[in-house]
């Protein structure tokens, strides 16, 4: 095993350098040359080319994983060669992201693969990747952007694209520690929403010869505007339950180059038709969303997907 560590962990593992050795553990200290030393995917690729075995077992200098999570991922991913291996989760401090951390949690193994679109990034979060090392290099390497650039959610997508598999081990493993300093905060929220629309396009909506974007509010209205025209024109509907949006009767695409604009109907979730991409972010409701989809009987990934 190989352990690489940035330059600030390198006093923490001086100190564990005697008990490391006995246990066959190397340490690898790579001296940052330039600027380009202080990005996460550079960093990252250059950890794994230093590394030496036939798995990847990735752990952010910040969180702490449990004795048997090697063990119970490798089995894993020798059973499932070519996925991405994650597991649960356990949150320091425990309530920061109680939402974030449930939806990590208690994902179905089906919604692994179709709640990709949302904004929580990856259904198995990059703390806890585990995969082999010859399917990482048919895949990537990571972008090398620098800030600002979600090296993990574009590695998902690569990793999607060629057909990779997304596994959780249902034990907590990780000890995933959140605190305002982490580098997840210097990507801006725009940056993802822009890659998260065009994977939508290329990955679901070519499937779908007409949908409905369900919310007729801020979020809903700010999709559309963001799809490509040829997709635009595939919106049939908004739906919602607030009865002032619906009275209202249509959303008026006023920046639109067509003409006339786009009137798109704005309907009651039971007036509308399948499928739907939905933009209402689950668990902030009381269960009253989650209620009223339950209640059309329709199947995730078929008759809808999850965006926010």
């Amino acid at each position: 095993m190989a352990l690489s560590a940035a330059a600030g962990d390198l006093p923490i593992l001086d100190e564990f350098a005697i008990l490391v050795h006995c246990v066959n553990i190397t340490r690898v200290h790579g001296q940052p040359r330039d600027v380009h030393s202080q990005r996460v995917g550079y960093s990252k690729n250059q950890a794994i080319a230093q590394s030496s075995g036939s798995y990847l077992c990735f752990l952010d200098s910040d969180d702490v994983m449990m004795p048997q999570r090697v063990r119970l991922q490798l089995e894993a991913a020798a059973q499932y060669p070519t996925s991405i291996v994650g597991c649960q989760v356990r949150r320091d401090p425990p309530n920061s992201t109680e939402r974030y951390t449930r939806w990590i949690n208690q994902l179905a193994p089906d919604q692994l693969l179709t709640q990709v679109f949302t904004s929580n990034g990856p259904t198995v979060i990059m703390p806890t990747w585990f995969c082999s090392r010859a399917w990482f290099s048919y895949v990537g390497p990571f972008d090398e952007g620098g800030q600002g650039e979600p090296e993990d959610l574009l590695f998902f997508y690569s990793h999607l694209r060629k057909g990779g598999g997304v596994i959780r081990v249902d034990q907590s493993l990780l000890l995933y520690r959140y605190h305002p300093n982490a580098a997840t905060h210097s990507v801006l929220e725009t940056t993802i929403w822009t890659h998260r629309v065009r994977f939508l396009e290329e990955r679901a909506l070519p499937h779908w010869a007409t949908f409905t974007i369900w919310n007729a509010g801020r979020q809903g209205r700010r999709l559309y505007r963001s799809l490509t025209a040829g997709m635009q024109r595939k919106v049939v509907a908004f739906c919602d339950v607030d009865e002032n949006k619906i009275r209202k009767g249509f959303y008026c695409h006023e920046d639109s180059q067509e003409r006339p604009k786009p009137r798109v109907p704005i309907l009651h979730f039971r007036a509308a038709r399948p499928p739907f991409v939905i933009c209402v972010k689950l668990d902030l409701t009381g269960g009253a969303f989650e209620d009223n989809l339950r209640s059309l009987h329709l199947q995730e990934g078929r008759d809808f997907l999850h965006f926010s």
